[in-house]
């Protein structure tokens, strides 16, 4: 008896500035996919105006980005019948829908990681791989994701709120208190974007500017002495984590350019500390995890000081999935392929 496929969307672009990343990261996952247990319909979100195609060319013009000039790339939208639960589109002047079982985003940033497509695909009766709504919004706000879990009693790096629309003077004042070197950040970006380091008074007008070019909230940050390590989670109910990895940075910090290059840095898994404090590393970032609401998969990230104290840094819900992101190397190096953590994904919903 021949079993029937079942239908998974993945979604890949946005409106982001990780838009590329996405791209790259999608076609990896889309690789490795067994067709022969699923039906995938391939939605790719244009950049500049969000508007969603369904699209059925090769492969690799997803990682080249010029798919959206297929002529078999169809505009769909959201159907809002929750017993379709998929997408709508025309076709020879007629409405037709396509169901879906479920919905893989693979969205870095802004309007893909921040519970946007999340909450549409929610409304469209569509079950979500990944972390849910709240969740994914909670995770993206820097801020708001370290007070639950600094009340929750882990270490966070102390820092001051500033809106849009405040003054030099009180961005100066709150790193005064904080004192320098600070991080100043978005508080809702991704991918290192309109962060900067700033170890002078001098710097931090131009660094506060910058960060409000990606949100309308900026944090500024106390800068925790040490070095970044990060785990991957993998799961809803039972969890399975990977081997710690560690940032080796030789000067700045783990910036956009570094992250996607490693020019002048390195990273190595498993982490070069001692298996007690990486199995510390592994239950703090559990205990996150199950904290901010985590579902499906994502990567906790920390900072280890010279002390051995562990600091929460951020969560990525949609952590990079090349075949050499953190993510998957980290459970590449707990013995997990990067086909098999595609295939337990596809096994589950949020």
């Amino acid at each position: 008896m021949k079993v029937q496929k079942k239908t998974v969307a993945v979604f890949f672009g946005g409106c982001s500035t990780e838009y590329e990343v996405s791209l790259q990261s999608a076609y990896s996952i889309i690789k490795s996919i067994d067709r022969e247990k699923y039906e995938l319909i391939l939605i790719g979100i244009e950049k500049k105006n969000g508007i969603w195609r369904w699209y059925k060319g090769a492969l690799d013009s997803i990682k080249e980005d010029c798919w959206q000039g297929d002529e078999e790339c169809v505009t769909v939208y959201p159907c809002m019948d929750k017993e379709a639960h998929g997408i709508c589109y025309i076709k020879e002047g007629s409405l037709h829908v396509q169901s879906l079982d479920a919905a893989l985003p693979i969205l870095h940033g802004k309007n893909g990681e921040d519970g946007t497509v999340q909450g549409v695909l929610k409304l469209m009766g569509v079950p979500v791989i990944g972390c849910g709504v709240l969740s994914s919004a909670v995770c993206m706000d820097k801020e708001l994701a370290h007070r639950i879990a600094a009340a929750a009693g882990i270490k966070t790096a102390r820092s001051v709120l500033i809106r849009a629309g405040s003054t030099d003077e009180e961005a100066l004042v709150a790193a005064e208190r904080i004192g320098y070197p600070v991080f100043v950040k978005p508080v809702r970006a991704g991918s290192s974007f309109g962060i900067t380091k700033v170890s002078s008074e001098r710097e931090l007008p131009g660094a506060v500017e910058e960060a409000f070019l990606h949100d309308d909230t900026v944090i500024i940050e106390e800068a925790v002495e040490g070095f970044e390590v990060g785990c991957a989670v993998l799961g809803t109910q039972k969890l399975t984590i990977g081997e710690v990895d560690e940032i080796e940075l030789s000067q700045g910090f783990f910036d956009y350019t570094e992250k996607y290059t490693l020019k002048t840095s390195r990273i190595h898994v498993p982490a070069r500390i001692l298996p007690e404090k990486a199995e510390e590393i592994k239950q703090t970032a559990l205990k996150i995890y199950r904290l901010l609401g985590c579902t499906c998969f994502a990567r906790v990230d920390m900072f280890l000081t010279p002390a051995g104290e562990i600091y929460f840094n951020e969560v990525n819900t949609i952590p990079g999935f090349t075949s050499h992101s953190r993510y998957p190397n980290m459970l590449k190096a707990a013995g997990i392929s990067f086909e098999e953590i595609v295939d337990r994904l596809l096994e589950m919903e949020e």
